[in-house]
């Protein structure tokens, strides 16, 4: 299936307004329609696939603004530079700095609890489990989850929603982007990833997961969420000896 990015209404009792990619498999109802338009389609929500169908142009439209208080003061940072420290917190409202975790290899994915679409951030949460597992017993590796939605992930949201899920894990960690904006967008920027319209609720952003050294050095970076568990793990493989 192919995708288009959407900025999206409120898809009752399913999740809030937000930008976001849908996949679709007739190219066809695509030719008619240009970057900006207006459009109405059918969203199927079944238990083995999850896809947009019955496009419809209702008129041109808008593509939404990024939010005016973050500049772009951050750039990304390419494979074998060095990203910055960011202060953030852990599950128990503690501060966290990527720099406490300087001398192991860290791998960094970003997610938020209320993305209802089980192919973005859930799947991203389930990929850094299954990788977690594999690198169980190596004690020089973790993997971080940030969440970028400063607003609603506080520590104890983020606690409840994932907290059970990593009991027993001890190489993989969960931080919140609550009252440290400016430290989120900046570790997101730098290993090539985005997101906006937190303060609108009407939330876009991209996907991105890196791989850095004990200096921070970033060794790989992964796009979206499609990247296979078992692929990336043979790169990380790779990449820390």
């Amino acid at each position: 299936m192919k995708e288009v990015t959407i900025a999206h209404d409120t898809i009752k009792d399913l999740m809030l307004p937000m930008v976001m990619p849908f996949r679709f498999s007739d190219k066809n109802e695509m030719i008619q329609l240009k970057t900006g338009d207006s459009v109405h389609f059918d969203f199927i929500w079944g238990e083995k696939e999850v896809f947009a169908k019955n496009f419809t142009y209702i008129g041109p439209g808008f593509i939404p603004d990024k939010d005016d208080f973050f500049s772009d003061e951050y750039s990304e940072k390419k494979i074998g530079s060095i990203i910055d420290d960011a202060q953030l917190l852990n599950l128990d409202s503690s501060i966290v700095r990527l720099s406490d975790s300087d001398g192991d290899y860290r791998f960094i994915s970003y997610i938020f609890s209320r993305c209802p679409m089980p192919n973005l951030c859930p799947a991203v949460f389930m990929k850094n489990k299954i990788l977690s597992e594999s690198f169980r017993d190596n004690n020089n590796l973790k993997f971080i989850l940030v969440s970028f939605d400063y607003k609603f992930d506080t520590p104890s949201v983020l606690k409840s929603t994932y907290g059970p899920s990593i009991e027993g894990s001890p190489n993989i960690e969960i931080w919140s982007s609550t009252g440290y904006i400016s430290d989120a967008y900046q570790l997101v920027k730098q290993t090539g990833g985005d997101f906006w319209g937190i303060e609108k609720e009407k939330i876009g952003h991209t996907l991105v997961s890196v791989l850095i050294d004990p200096e921070r050095k970033i060794l790989g970076s992964w796009d979206g969420d499609k990247w296979p568990a078992k692929q990336v793990e043979n790169s990380i493989k790779l990449l820390i000896k």
